[in-house]
């Protein structure tokens, strides 16, 4: 039996099905789907199965220093949430003749694979081979498995040594700061080795904005008329150049206005004309994937996550690439042909295929692993895809296409005209060949209409404006932007950038997009370039990535890397020694920085968001105890505190958030005081307590900002139905006949939520948590159902038991999140 061993779930069942022409039959073997047909296996594992930690004996906190760290052994052990997987490639593995590794060809996919090939090690000594490919296409599956190739463990060391390096930089730094800063449990500070680089450069662009001094200048417009079109000239010193458009001296500025403002016409001096080639844009390697996925409003991560997905259901190449140039056996026109009868791309396929043969556009940087981002020809059914996976599959369908397009063509106008001594300008464009935009409508294409002029023209003055700006501060970084940062300066791979950025969002160190840095971010930054400098220095991380790639190439060793990155890291610490104390007093006040909403209005010290030992937030005093001023805060989501202040209060803005049901709490003194004011609105009688002692049911705000109806003899009679945060409720004439209730509607910016009697409607929602079956859960329809069945979940029972990572790995479309909470829902 031939045992094929692949990276996820999803890429076993599309090779067994490509290699199989369909045929291959699931079983599951300790819960885990094995495909079979002939005498071939196949089975995907979820990522890597094993990890790097440190021995049993260095996981106390309180009794290892962290220092110790840097001289202790890592230890590889099965993954605890994938031992299932462990032990069915064990079991398959003792019946093989051959094995063939089918991982991602990348250097994490390259040491995923030596992990399994050590597994089956472990209990064969079956020949083990490597399939590699840059799709899941047929024909390049069939080809890969047609022309097997041995392991490259150099490239598979270069991960190992990156596991090792940042496990032992990232474990033993996130110690120190922490221990120091008195920081512990899931309130710890996470440093690591590229995320600090990183988040660096976030920190400084913000010390660069809050250091601008913004200058005043004024700008002069006209506005002219040349036989019933008004078009606009600006003002600009001839003597300096076109360029030079701003006035600095309001004087000056107002001096100027008042002579063109006086003036009845302007005379035309200058025409000039020219024609622009304007080429387009060479193939998507990651960074300008990511930057282009960016400007249509996805996170780096979503971006990434939404390109896996449609590679490994076989429609696009290997998203992780430097390469910005096709491959020479690429076969374009087949690629096109292949759209001629989509309904979508079609036309502009047809087209380009009209078109002269035209030699494919390229970047600079060529590599030899993976092609440039494009299409495989294997093109989804329209109800295939999500709504996300379709736009980003149109974004690299039409890149492909744009690639191959021809260039556009522009036609520039530039108008000098002059009011006495002063001169104005005009700059027109139109698109004479549209080339390359008619099929990639994501770049600019505007025109500026500027009328046909000749010299000497006298043309009337229809208005004059001044307008006082202020010079800008550099602008923050969007996260394309910043990973386009990244890749300049050396810091991370393109496999790791935007998996950075995301950890530095989940570490409360960035909030917003772009993203901003938090106190704590700053205090982190601040203490490493005082007391630690390498922690945060680019050129150590891009050193060490240099090194790995070193070790890719067969250049170094393993050992070699791990020991020059222990050394640098013992430098830290001895810099770090001396000053343990005065980095903890640093980063303490940035935390409570972080925390603090302003004066309590009964003592005047600060307020402070604080966890319950329940682990629930409100707001309590610093000066307690003898202050015990509290305000409470919603029970759903995590407080973050914005700049915003309430001018009443002094009180700064709290943020919940809580993934896609993420709102804004405002001032919580405000939100107490308003549910406070509000008076209860009676509805009815409570069905619990209304027949023996006169309890009625009333329409309540929480101090919290949360909504219900509850009885209004709580907290004698604790019954209560919840209502919608947001939205105006208003009680109609209309009354439920089961319970005499009337019936509400909310009223937001939304269409009207009809909620009617509020028992019915909570029965109603009871009624749909209470699942039966799969396709009786919130957000799971009936192709998702589908896409469960075919990896094996097919009942409640089934979801219950399965691991979420497995499962967000396994079926396209569905995060880890979601399992979590359709298990949830299915208990």
């Amino acid at each position: 039996m031939e045992l094929l061993i692949t990276e996820k779930e999803t890429a076993a069942r599309n090779i067994a099905e490509i290699l199989s022409e369909s045929s291959a039959d699931v079983e599951r073997r300790n819960g885990v789907n094995v495909y079979k047909w002939g005498g071939r296996r196949c089975v995907g594992l979820s990522g890597h199965v094993v990890e790097n930690d440190f021995p049993p004996e260095y996981a106390n906190w309180r009794d290892v220093e962290p220092v110790e760290l840097l001289d202790a052994d890592v230890v590889v052990e099965p993954h605890e949430s994938r031992e299932n997987i462990v032990r069915t490639l064990r079991l398959l593995a003792r019946d093989a003749d051959g094995v063939v590794i089918a991982t991602d060809y990348d250097r994490e996919g390259e040491l995923i694979g030596k992990e399994a090939a050590d597994i089956v090690r472990e209990v064969s000594d079956a020949p083990i081979k490597r399939a590699r490919f840059s799709s899941f296409a047929e024909r390049e599956v069939r080809e890969a498995f047609a022309n097997l190739d041995d392991l490259d463990y150099d490239l598979a060391a270069a991960g190992e040594a990156r596991q090792e390096i940042d496990l032992v930089w990232g474990a033993a730094l996130t110690r120190f700061l922490s221990l120091t800063a008195k920081q512990r449990g899931n309130d710890f500070i996470s440093v690591g080795r590229v995320q600090s680089p990183t988040l660096k450069l976030i920190v400084d662009r913000e010390r660069e904005i809050e250091r601008f001094d913004p200058e005043t200048y004024w700008e002069l417009f006209c506005d002219l008329l040349k036989e019933e079109t008004t078009f606009e000239v600006q003002y600009f010193d001839r003597e300096e150049g076109r360029g030079t458009d701003r006035l600095w001296d309001e004087s000056v500025a107002e001096a100027v206005h008042e002579t063109l403002w006086e003036a009845s016409t302007a005379t035309v001096e200058d025409v000039t004309r020219r024609t622009r080639t304007d080429d387009p844009p060479h193939p998507f390697n990651t960074t300008q994937y990511i930057r282009a996925a960016g400007s249509l409003g996805y996170s780096a991560q979503r971006a990434m996550s939404l390109a896996e997905e449609l590679y490994t259901a076989g429609y696009i190449t290997y998203p992780r690439t430097d390469n910005t140039v096709y491959p020479d056996d690429l076969d374009i026109e087949g690629l096109l042909e292949g759209f001629t009868n989509h309904r979508e791309f079609g036309e502009d396929a047809e087209t380009l295929l009209d078109g002269e043969e035209s030699v494919p556009t390229e970047g600079d940087e060529e590599t030899t692993d993976h092609p440039p981002i494009h299409p495989t020809g294997e093109i989804p059914s329209a109800s295939a895809l999500g709504d996300d996976e379709r736009e980003i599959y149109e974004l690299v369908v039409r890149r492909f296409f744009v690639t191959v397009a021809d260039p556009a063509e522009w036609e520039h106008l530039g108008v000098t005209a002059a009011v006495s001594d002063h001169h104005l300008k005009a700059n027109g464009k139109r698109l004479v060949e549209p080339g390359y935009h008619a099929v990639y409508p994501y770049f600019n294409a505007t025109e500026n209409h500027v009328p046909g002029l000749e010299v000497g023209e006298e043309l009337p003055i229809e208005d004059v404006r001044s307008e006082q700006k202020e010079t800008q501060p550099p602008r923050r970084r969007g996260q394309s932007r910043l990973i386009e940062r990244m890749e300049e300066m050396g810091i991370g791979t393109k496999a790791t950038r935007h998996n950075t950025i995301e950890k530095l969002y989940d570490r409360g160190y960035i909030e917003s997009d772009p993203p901003r840095p938090t106190k704590l971010a700053e205090a982190v930054v601040e203490a490493a370039e005082q007391f630690a400098d390498l922690v945060v220095s680019e050129e150590m991380t891009s050193q060490l990535e240099r090194d790995m790639a070193a070790i890719a190439d067969g250049e170094t060793g393993l050992d070699d890397v791990t020991q020059e990155s222990r050394e640098m890291l013992a430098a830290v610490f001895e810099a770090l020694h001396d000053s343990r104390e005065a980095v903890g007093e640093h980063l303490r006040k940035s935390l409570k920085a972080d925390k603090t909403l302003g004066p309590c209005p009964d003592c005047g010290e600060d307020l402070l968001v604080r966890q319950s030992r329940h682990g629930s937030s409100f707001v309590g005093c610093d000066g307690y105890p003898d202050c015990e001023f509290t305000l409470p805060l919603p029970s759903a989501g995590n407080p973050l505190i914005l700049d915003e202040t309430c001018d009443e209060h002094d009180l700064r803005t709290v943020k919940m958030l809580d993934g896609r049901s993420t709102f804004v709490h405002g001032c919580p003194l405000c939100a107490a005081e308003e549910a406070d004011a509000e008076a209860d609105r009676v509805i009815g009688t409570c069905p619990e307590c209304g027949d023996d002692h006169g309890g009625e049911l009333a329409i309540k705000t929480l101090r919290t900002g949360s909504r219900l109806v509850g009885c209004t003899r709580y907290p004698d009679c604790e019954y209560s139905l919840p209502l919608p945060r947001r939205g105006d409720i208003e009680v109609t004439d209309e009354f439920c006949d089961e319970h005499d209730l009337p019936e509400l509607i909310v009223r937001s910016s939304d269409e009207p939520w009809e909620l009617g009697c509020p028992i019915c409607n909570y029965r109603e929602y009871e009624a749909r948590q209470s699942a039966g079956d799969l396709a009786d859960l919130d957000g799971i329809g009936e192709r998702t159902v589908e896409k469960l069945a075919a990896v094996g979940i097919e009942s409640l029972g089934d979801l219950r038991e399965s691991e979420a990572d497995s499962v967000a790995d396994a079926v396209q479309g569905v995060s880890a999140e979601n399992v979590r909470t359709w298990q949830a829902k299915a208990d």
